[in-house]
């Protein structure tokens, strides 16, 4: 079953047409779908990096993890809300890339890790209990979204 029509379909749409045939409205839906991903970074990055040991180590885990999860979520939001336009517009080019389908995958991965495997790790205190039970999970989070962001970078390129 190939997805070709369905991508040909949210290619023709009207919003996918509008933001075509707009000069500014691709760069600054880009530039909201940037801001998104700067601040999923930061909350990923500020909870990864104290499960890794590198800092904020007198910040509880558990309570650096709660505190940057209103950030991951309206981040993912902004994300989500700005990334489905620009695929409107691109969707013929996304179904032929490589990076495009990276980054997909990516996501896919790196949300279901992120509010499962991760989200037990830093909630139960089994980053504490074994810190290398905390170093592994964000050392397999840390690739994912950098998967991410590669794949959504190099769509540029594609």
């Amino acid at each position: 079953m190939s997805l070709l029509p369905f991508f040909q379909w949210c290619y023709q749409t009207p919003v996918g047409e509008t933001i075509r045939d707009s000069t500014w409205l691709f760069p600054v839906i880009e530039a909201c779908h940037l801001l998104g991903l700067g601040l999923t970074a930061g909350a990923v990055l500020m909870v990864d990096l104290r499960l890794l040991g590198v800092g904020l180590n007198k910040q509880p885990v558990a309570l650096l993890s709660a505190g940057a999860q209103p950030w991951l979520l309206g981040s993912l939001t902004l994300m989500f809300a700005s990334g489905f336009p620009l695929f409107l517009s691109e969707a013929i080019k996304c179904y032929y890339s490589f990076p495009f389908w990276v980054k997909m995958t990516s996501l896919f991965l790196a949300l279901v890790f992120t509010f499962t495997v991760r989200r037990r790790v830093t909630r139960t205190g089994l980053a504490t209990d074994r810190p290398l039970v905390g170093r592994f999970t964000a050392l397999i989070s840390l690739c994912l979204w950098f998967g991410v962001a590669w794949g959504g970078r190099w769509i540029g390129f594609s």
